[in-house]
């Protein structure tokens, strides 16, 4: 028996939310005395698969293919399906994505296994296997119990903390049997988001409102998100009036986003907002308006002018960084 982590691949580079995806199954291996091995699709640009090791992996399973570059939905779940057979693996765990909610679900039906996703927590195990999962747009908490002999989870992200071990993992060629049909729709076209930092994936988003005024005043949230490294989003209004481009839309329509720290702008904090954050680890609000609902849903909150605030911000940042 074994722990397999599917592990997502970006433009060559393995996503962070996989990383820890690793460490979630680390952890489960280490309560069921068993192996944990990551399974890697595609072409790897300039990156040591052994590292995976530091993680928790003890063996990678590199499907080094290129027809798997694409993401072919079909051809990851025929991957997986493989992998799990070899390896003899009793759970498959994945992070939570657009992308593994669909792959999850074939590899449910073809493994006859129970899956879980929004996973937020280890498991307990005592006779009975069961998981905490965010609910309702991440408003509430609920625990689900698993009872096939297979398991998959989708992990959200910054749900558990990424191992440190001092280990390398073995590294091995993994070659797929795949069927014509695996490969029977194809992507004519891929359009990516601006930015250096995706939404998904950023630790830090900073986000703005109406309250800015309008586009022209962007600029000085664009030059605080540099300094902290973070991720830009807006509100839905934002959006709407194209102040802002789509993809940065975050909210219960838009892009949800779980960063370690959240700083929202001059939003007022509408439900359909809130919906798209609550799973950040520390949200800070700052709006002129005291009795923005924001500020009862904020960890922090600073009420006064953000025109006189951000750039005060974005100034202590880069003195703390020099």
């Amino acid at each position: 028996m074994s722990v397999l982590v599917f592990v997502e691949v970006a433009d060559g580079q393995i996503k962070k939310s996989s990383l820890e995806a690793i460490s979630y199954g680390a952890a489960i291996a280490e309560k069921a005395n068993t192996q944990v091995i990551a399974l890697v699709p595609g072409t790897i640009s300039g990156y040591d698969l052994s590292g995976l090791g530091a993680y928790g992996a003890d063996k990678v399973l590199h499907a080094e293919d290129e027809k798997l570059n694409t993401q072919g939905i079909r051809a990851f779940g025929t991957a997986i399906i493989q992998a799990m057979k070899s390896a003899d693996a009793k759970f498959l765990i994945m992070a939570k994505s657009s992308l593994s909610d669909i792959i999850g679900a074939r590899v449910s039906v073809e493994m006859q296994a129970a899956i879980a996703t929004n996973v937020s927590g280890l498991p307990e195990i005592n006779g009975t296997f069961s998981v905490p999962r965010s609910i309702y747009t991440g408003k509430a908490f609920g625990r689900v119990e698993l009872s096939t002999e297979c398991k998959i989870l989708g992990i959200r992200k910054n749900a558990v903390s990424l191992r440190n071990d001092d280990k390398k993992a073995i590294v091995e060629k993994f070659a797929i049997s795949f069927a014509d049909n695996d490969f029977a729709a194809s992507i004519t076209n891929v359009e990516k988001a601006d930015g250096d930092i995706l939404l998904t994936e950023a630790e830090i988003v900073v986000s703005g409102g109406r309250g800015l005024k309008g586009p022209e005043n962007w600029q000085m949230l664009e030059d605080l998100a540099k300094a902290l490294g973070a991720g830009m989003g807006c509100s839905k209004p934002v959006s709407d009036l194209e102040w802002r481009p789509h993809h940065e839309h975050v909210g219960q329509t838009g892009v949800k986003v779980s960063p370690n720290l959240y700083i929202a702008v001059g939003i007022s904090g509408a439900i359909q907002h809130l919906a798209g954050v609550s799973s950040s680890k520390v949200i800070v609000a700052i709006n002129k308006d005291e009795d923005a609902p924001f500020f009862k849903a904020a960890d922090y909150g600073i009420c006064g002018d953000a025109f006189e605030i951000i750039p005060r911000l974005t100034k202590a940042v880069k003195a703390l960084k020099n």
